[in-house]
């Protein structure tokens, strides 16, 4: 549980800086990370909510779309 969770965190922070670079993003990387983090639990709960199962590649896509919609409502919100 422990590692999944520090897993999620890690992916989370790449995934947001990604993320923030697909949406046109021109925050500082922190940001970047903290709201893939977000959005990679977002994503994850996504993927339960929609009963997915599947392995990395899953997760990831997920992943990158939870950070994507944060993104669009940071931005909608800004």
């Amino acid at each position: 549980m422990l590692v999944s969770i520090l897993l999620t965190i890690l992916i989370g922070a790449l995934i947001g800086w990604l993320a923030g670079m697909f949406m046109g993003v021109s925050a500082s990387f922190i940001i970047c990370c903290i709201v893939g983090i977000v959005g990679s639990f977002i994503g994850g709960l996504i993927c339960q909510l929609l009963k997915i199962k599947g392995g990395m590649v899953v997760t990831l896509i997920f992943d990158v779309i939870g950070s994507c919609i944060l993104i669009a409502l940071l931005k909608a919100f800004a």
